[in-house]
């Protein structure tokens, strides 16, 4: 029992001493480590990684966004391609989506400028504090998971409270406010069609609230010794109701499709959307929230930027179920009601432990 109990209090210094240095797998790397500490050591994935090097049927779908408002006939083809896309992979890319390419550039350079300025100006915005505007550190969940990944983060609120940027760190504030204006937008255009594709009123997802928040996550992948021993990120599903993410284009990202583990390759240009957890409790599994992780890489750093449309842990008594209209007798509720706060924080607490949130809420 005792042997047990040390490894525990081991283990747990470990993460106490790597939290306390305030400068995350960065400043392990900048430290001139060549070897992954044991912390970081993931056990291996049960499932494959797929080939998909010119196996077309492994590759997510790439929909064009061009004229989405101009000709109906093409319009409904989107709603189709949105429909099977969130049915089946859960994730699609997106091109033509209205935001400019230089917007992309300075966004990602902007995470880039974050996370390489002097580590004593960083220290001070290091925080574990989920109710600032503003909170950058490695690993959310550094106490409960059972290894670390090899990536550092900052989270900040781009909406309903964009009205204080102020609380944003000056290298990257402009930026974080322009980009998630834009992302409001497109967010709002995706929303209509993924009513659509449930048959519902294109404004359904929207008056539900499903855009009232948005989160912006700044992640920065250093390159690592001993990529095939720990993971950038682990296997998770996303917390949130919808997240579009802007990924560099060194890649990692792969999703979990036919228990295979498939790239999801950058295309220029392009954002990758995913169905969060939320999206797939309201619409009673008829869209996807799909299993994905980020392998660590040689080559870094890598930048993403993903946005989650999700209120967070903001306190509101709003109900989400599973959406009324698409319910029938043969189509009973597959899940119990919770407010965005509650799941967001069970997700939380429970860590990225390669199990999904969703069951907890599964009728």
């Amino acid at each position: 029992m005792g042997s047990t109990d040390d490894t525990i209090d081991s283990k747990l210094s470990e993460r106490r001493a790597f939290d306390e240095t305030k400068a995350g797998v960065k400043g392990l790397v900048d430290a001139g480590i060549n070897k992954v500490p044991t912390l970081f050591h993931h056990q291996p994935d049960k499932f494959d990684k797929a080939s998909n090097l010119g196996n077309t049927c492994h590759v997510i779908p790439v929909i064009d966004l061009a004229d989405i408002d101009k000709d109906p006939s093409k319009r409904q083809g989107l709603v189709d391609e949105v429909k099977e896309a969130s049915e089946t992979w859960g994730f699609f890319q997106v091109v033509n989506h209205g935001i400019p390419l230089n917007v992309l550039e300075e966004m990602k350079y902007g995470v880039k400028r974050f996370f390489e300025q002097d580590s004593e100006v960083k220290k001070e915005l290091y925080t574990r504090d989920e109710s600032k505007s503003f909170v950058y550190n490695s690993n959310f969940d550094l106490y409960s998971s059972p290894a670390l990944n090899w990536r550092d983060t900052f989270i900040c609120y781009l909406s309903p409270d964009i009205l204080k940027p102020e609380g944003f760190p000056l290298v990257c504030r402009d930026i974080l406010v322009e980009y998630g204006k834009h992302i409001m937008k497109l967010g709002i255009s995706l929303y209509e069609l993924l009513s659509e594709a449930l048959g519902l009123n294109p404004n359904h997802l929207k008056d539900m609230g499903c855009a009232e928040g948005l989160v912006g996550l700044g992640h920065y992948y250093p390159a690592c010794p001993e990529p095939q021993l720990t993971l950038g990120t682990t296997k998770h599903s996303d917390n949130d109701f919808l997240t579009v993410l802007l990924q560099d284009h060194i890649g990692g990202l792969q999703v979990l499709y036919q228990d295979k583990w498939i790239d999801i390759t950058p295309v220029p240009g392009a954002l990758v959307v995913n169905v969060g957890d939320l999206l797939q409790l309201i619409t009673n599994d008829n869209f996807k929230s799909v299993e994905h992780r980020v392998v660590a890489n040689h080559v870094g750093p890598r930048i993403s930027v993903a946005c989650f449309f999700c209120t967070g842990r903001r306190a509101s008594s709003k109900l989400y179920g599973p959406i009324k209209e698409l319910l029938s007798e043969n189509n009973p509720p597959k899940y119990r009601e919770t407010t965005v706060a509650d799941y967001v924080a069970f997700f939380d607490a429970k860590g990225l432990d390669g199990t999904s949130a969703l069951t907890h809420y599964r009728i």
